[in-house]
């Protein structure tokens, strides 16, 4: 495949910005050849007219023609071939598996969504028939269903160059839903991105949706981003990344004079309880377990166990902990920035003078810090996510402060619980505490890892989120590019 590093618009490539950039080797910092072009405002302007243009068209095509249209992105995506798995392992440095691994949830999601929409039921139709006998007011008929938003504006992720980037399931939901997308590449992987964008362009030719109906644009500038976000026929705006860059998108939009939804998922702490009765049966095996979690694509997950809640009685275990961190071993990072920023961030930690740090390696590299309840209750900064391989227990006195504890936490995408069925049921305040801070709950397993389903939540309370009623992961994900509409005293025929 041959890269220009040009804006994709529609059917139609362009460069009409005089800045550049290149994607970078994230093992090594070497620049990869491909100069990427910086979008214009003009070049946004122009995607986004296609996108209102297509969305009209849009509206009148059959979800069996949208769902031919996903199952070709599918099939393109495929047909990259091991380029696509070669570049992706070049700009993020993550193993070959892993990115293999990464392309599969990726075609899959594409396709979950495509075999969503088949079944007509995913529109949510409610039939409400009329009651002209009804005293002392007759009742109309009423029939409501989801219609799709119009043009969006979705934000790649830095530490998911596939399944959360161009044809993730951000991309995916809102063109299953009927939305067009303009998508921003993330700087990050530039290269991958424009493999996956002209995979998805094909795809739109090749089954002939309109034109506009994707798009995507380059840019490492802010303000461009902010330009997207506040353009006034963009109508959502979906974003995985920094709880900086989801805030700052998301008072843009509330500020319009129009406001718009955005689903900013932010990142999180995922806080893990370990009680007891569940260590003195499976510790062992729980520190190694623990350990690989929280090392586990560097660390660099948005569900990474970020937080331990755990009794002073159970102290021991993280000794048992750090030991099998102080085995790990530190890897590349998927950008140059996100290493700086770990070990800021652990430095940070490190100097901290109500936290202890129990691993031995220096830093930077995989770390356990040690803090109480009452210094980290006392001073939130304690508690800010170390984006890479690194995790803080918070020693509580007992069952009492740690429900004061998880109380006083801001909203997250997951809590664990790690114990026995018997001590869980003898504590209920536990699951109805971390019930109103997360977004899921786990009981005996690792946040990392979350399965494309139509149950699952990957979502929180805010700062986890912007909006703690959608998700973005999974087949519900759809909902939040519709709205519903009610259409009163319709004859069927006239309901499209």
């Amino acid at each position: 495949m041959n890269l220009t590093g040009e804006q994709i618009i529609g059917n139609s490539f362009s460069k009409l910005g005089t800045s550049t950039f290149q994607g970078m080797q994230a093992d090594s910092g070497i620049a990869i050849s491909t100069p990427f072009y910086e979008a214009t405002t003009t070049e946004i302007d122009l995607a986004i007219a296609k996108a209102k243009t297509a969305f009209a068209s849009l509206r009148k095509t059959s979800d069996e023609k949208r769902v031919l249209f996903l199952e070709a992105i599918a099939e393109e995506i495929m047909a990259i071939g091991d380029p696509l798995i070669e570049m992706a392992c070049l700009e993020a440095g993550l193993p070959t598996a892993r990115i293999q691994g990464e392309r599969g949830r990726t075609t899959g999601q594409v396709l979950a969504f495509a075999n969503f929409i088949k079944n007509k039921t995913w529109v949510n139709s409610i039939d409400d028939p009329a009651l002209p006998d009804r005293q002392p007011l007759p009742k109309p008929s009423l029939f409501q269903k989801q219609i799709p938003l119009g043009p969006v504006a979705v934000f790649g992720a830095s530490n998911f160059p596939l399944a959360f980037s161009v044809a993730g399931g951000d991309t995916m939901a809102a063109l299953a839903a009927g939305c067009p997308v303009v998508f921003k590449a993330h700087p990050a992987h530039p290269n991958t991105c424009e493999m996956v964008g002209r995979a998805i362009q094909k795809a739109a030719k090749r089954t002939e949706m309109p034109e506009g109906i994707f798009s995507m644009v380059h840019t490492t500038s802010h303000e461009i981003g902010g330009y997207l976000v506040q353009h006034p026929d963009i109508q959502a705006v979906a974003f995985t990344g920094s709880y900086r860059g989801g805030k700052a998108l998301y008072d843009l939009a509330v500020r319009r004079p129009i406001p718009i939804p955005v689903y900013a998922e932010m990142g999180s702490i995922n806080p893990v309880v370990i009680l007891s009765e569940g260590l003195a049966a499976h510790g062992a095996s729980l520190a190694a377990n623990f350990s690989q979690s929280v090392c586990l694509g560097q660390g660099q997950f948005c569900t990474n166990p970020g937080l331990i809640v755990i009794q002073k009685s159970d102290e021991a275990f993280l000794q048992d902990l750090a030991t099998q961190l102080d085995t790990m071993s530190l890897n590349a990072f998927l950008t140059q920035g996100i290493a700086q920023a770990f070990t800021k961030g652990c430095e940070k930690l490190d100097q901290h003078p109500a936290v202890k740090r129990f691993t031995t390696q220096a830093i930077p590299s995989p770390s356990l810090f040690v803090t109480s309840a009452q210094a980290a209750m006392k001073d939130q900064e304690i508690l800010e996510e170390v984006f890479g391989p690194s995790t803080l227990a918070v020693v509580v006195e007992d069952q009492a402060e740690m429900i004061a504890f998880i109380e006083s936490l801001p909203g997250q995408l997951t809590g664990t619980i790690h114990g026995t069925i018997d001590e869980i049921k003898a504590f209920p305040e536990l699951i109805e505490a971390l019930s109103l801070r997360v977004g899921r709950i786990l009981l005996n397993g690792f946040p990392t890892g979350v399965e494309v389903s139509p149950a699952m939540v990957h979502g929180g309370p805010f700062p986890a989120t912007s909006d703690s009623r959608g998700t973005s992961v999974g087949t519900q994900a759809i909902y939040r590019f519709t709205r519903p509409i009610c259409y009163q005293n319709f004859p069927a025929e006239l309901i499209s």
